[in-house]
């Protein structure tokens, strides 16, 4: 976790690019996602799933079983969540001022979601802030297999802990950049990574903040910024 220890310069790690989640991180939570599951899922198998998985339910990977039909029911239950939410989209307080601060450090940005390509264009022509790589839910496989964030960092031509992954969930986001070898930084607004259920969970982050306004402070304090 952070701490308020002054680093020297010269044995930070080097920063040479952010990664992003979208949804609930870059975007401000719109989806009702326990609804969502509850409709994917029924309420029977949706209270036994989660309690099988207390730090949260991976819904995409959970329906990959399914018969072809089944599949393509859950996906059509999904996406009309999903298109609700587009229609609700908003940027994240912070998230552009931690843009511009990256782009003055010439440190290059980058977005994974298990969102769809429709949801990340509309993002970028809405707001204005572009992402690259942008990877969607097209991309597999999803968070919180390590391949979409290996595929940017190769992309960029740069080493995994020479990255960070920015998220708000445990399972897919932080999980996602650990299992690459990245830092990675939890955003939690209202403390519910605090509960005890999440003390064991396997993949913990190395930073957690309750805004993207307090990841500038934190990169400048421990990190080398360089392009």
């Amino acid at each position: 976790m952070a701490t308020s220890t002054s680093i020297s310069l010269s044995s930070r790690p080097r920063l040479k690019g952010v990664v992003f989640d979208m949804d609930g991180t870059l975007t401000i939570p719109v989806i009702d996602f326990p609804a969502m599951y509850r409709a994917v899922l029924g309420h029977d198998e949706y209270l036994a799933v989660k309690s099988k998985n207390p730090s949260g339910i991976d819904i995409l990977h959970h329906i990959e079983s399914w018969s072809p039909d089944k599949q393509r029911r859950a996906y059509e239950v999904i996406a009309d969540f999903e298109k609700q939410g587009l229609d609700r989209l908003q940027i994240m307080p912070g998230a552009a001022e931690l843009c511009g601060f990256l782009d003055s450090m010439n440190i290059r940005r980058g977005l994974i979601t298990r969102n769809v390509k429709d949801a990340v264009d509309l993002f970028h022509e809405r707001f204005g802030v572009k992402f690259s790589p942008a990877l969607s839910r097209e991309y597999r496989p999803y968070k919180p297999d390590p391949a979409p964030l290996l595929h940017i960092c190769s992309t960029w031509e740069v080493q995994s802990n020479e990255v960070m992954m920015i998220g708000d969930s445990l399972k897919d986001d932080v999980a996602c950049g650990k299992r690459a070898g990245a830092f990675t930084c939890l955003l939690d607004e209202t403390g519910r990574y605090d509960a005890p259920e999440y003390a064991n969970v396997e993949h913990q982050p190395d930073y957690k903040v309750s805004s993207l306004v307090e990841v500038q402070s934190l990169l400048e304090r421990d990190f080398q910024l360089t392009s």
